[in-house]
């Protein structure tokens, strides 16, 4: 999540791969079938989230600590997703840019099938700040994405619409990545996207269980899940309008989505309904060194990868 800084930085950017990313059209990608029946989402094994984290961590450490903006993490990072995807059978679409004089990469991946008419789209921000490898901030949310898309291709899941997940860059420089990919896109081509889910910091320490009071639609499905497995959850407003949903509302399309908590403080009553530690930051490493595979909460990890797998399945039926 980036700061809440004024002035936000500017791309002047160049288009790789136009066709499907500004038409929503997969060229050479044959239609599937679709299935008589939509079967429920699948549990996520917080294992493999945790493994996609891991192997973050490593490229973090092997390229100077971090995964930001024009650096030789963050492209490393997007190479490792791109190729998971790639086997699993999407088509995959890379989106550069340049923002602060370094090059930048979105990266796109679409399931063949659905109503190209209709799509539903979950992202997350892939880079994270210079300081650290950005575990949770925002590896977190890309690796609950990413295992949430295998998980699609693992169940040979067809829905009625078209799904698309996307790595944005340059996130922590004001959303320039996803505001890019929102700019390039059609009046037409927005209209046809029934909403964006957006993931930024799903597995604080200390977390907390927020939900984006956006679209009406989305709210609901992810207060559903988790009154559905007795969890309470709060409406998120720490980081209202400072992540990728961002670009995508003000564009007019319907958005939703979670948030574990960042540097603001936790209240006794928020430790009493959800346990941790009181007068506290949800993540008391947010933007710092200190953002490494150590800085998970498991439980709240395991969770809300669960609630992308529901919301998923639940839009996009």
């Amino acid at each position: 999540m980036k700061l809440p800084v004024s002035g936000r930085a500017t791309a002047t950017a160049v288009l790789a791969a136009a066709t499907l990313l500004t038409t929503g059209s997969i060229a050479g990608a044959a239609p599937a079938p679709e299935s008589a029946t939509i079967a429920a989402a699948p549990d996520i094994p917080v294992a493999n989230v945790k493994a996609h984290l891991t192997q973050l961590q490593s490229i973090a450490t092997a390229n100077g600590g971090n995964r930001a903006h024009g650096r030789t993490g963050y492209k490393a990072s997007l190479d490792y997703v791109k190729a998971k995807l790639d086997a699993a059978g999407y088509t995959t679409t890379i989106q550069q840019f340049t923002s602060s004089g370094r090059t930048g990469y979105n990266l796109v991946a679409d399931w063949p099938g659905g109503d190209t008419n209709k799509v539903l789209m979950a992202g997350s921000h892939l880079d994270s700040v210079t300081a650290g490898a950005g575990i949770n901030d925002n590896g977190s949310g890309s690796a609950a994405v990413l295992e949430t898309a295998l998980a699609v291709a693992r169940a040979g899941f067809h829905p009625t619409k078209h799904l698309r997940f996307g790595w944005w860059g340059a996130e922590e420089l004001g959303m320039v990545g996803s505001r890019y990919y929102v700019n390039n896109l059609s009046s037409a081509n927005r209209a046809r996207i029934t909403g964006y889910l957006n993931f930024d910091m799903i597995g604080s320490p200390n977390p907390g269980y927020f939900v984006y009071d956006d679209d009406p639609t989305i709210e609901k499905t992810f207060k559903d899940y988790f009154a559905g497995v007795g969890i309470p959850t709060e409406i998120e407003t720490e980081g209202d309008g400072r992540s990728d949903h961002a670009p995508f509302k003000s564009a007019g399309v319907p958005v939703g989505g979670l948030f574990s908590g960042a540097d603001y403080i936790k209240t006794a009553a928020q430790a009493a309904k959800w346990g941790g530690t009181s007068g506290r930051a949800f993540d008391r490493c947010y933007h710092s060194s200190c953002d490494t595979t150590a800085n998970i909460d498991d439980t709240a990890l395991d969770r809300n990868a669960d609630a992308v797998a529901y919301a998923v399945w639940a839009l996009s039926s």
